[in-house]
């Protein structure tokens, strides 16, 4: 699995908390602890996919664009990462005489492609509301955190138009 999924959740459930607040690139990249640059990757890949809108220009970044009780885990790892759970090598090789070796891939990519349907039915039950909701049972109440300093020396997040 790649990071890209990871990103993806977190930056929908940060933006899902902040709900009627824009955050930018920035922002978020701080929230996550990455570079913009892999942020704005994946916020392209979120827009493209009807997640999340963008403003550009002052005042600008993405906000929320879905309903957060209704985007489950497993559509996120679909537009994200389908695919990655099996690496992008495996031993053997089907032209030597050896049953082992000539039929080693085969197998191991039946076992992938299970492990990767059952890894998407689990994530189908949880949904980025639900992180959120075990985000806050860790922790504190979020309701004394005022939204627009939830960055430290960052500008302030600009109210929904």
């Amino acid at each position: 699995m790649n990071s890209e999924f990871t990103i993806a959740v977190h930056s929908l459930v940060l933006l899902a908390h902040l709900s009627d607040h824009m955050a930018t690139s920035e922002q978020i990249a701080c929230n996550v602890s990455t570079h913009s640059a892999r942020i704005r990757k994946v916020m392209g890949f979120l827009r493209k996919g009807g997640y999340v809108r963008t403003k550009e220009g002052i005042g600008g970044g993405f906000i929320l664009d879905c309903d957060p009780d209704k985007v489950t885990l497993a559509e996120i790892y679909r537009l994200t990462s389908q695919g990655s759970l099996k690496p992008n090598w495996c031993s053997g090789d089907i032209s030597k005489p050896c049953v082992v070796a000539s039929n080693m891939e085969k197998v191991m990519d039946s076992f992938f492609g299970d492990a990767e349907r059952q890894m998407e039915a689990y994530f189908e039950q949880h949904t980025i509301s639900s992180v959120l909701r075990r985000i806050s049972e860790l922790g504190e109440s979020f309701d004394h955190i005022r939204v627009d300093q939830w960055i430290m020396n960052t500008p302030a997040i600009p109210a929904k138009e």
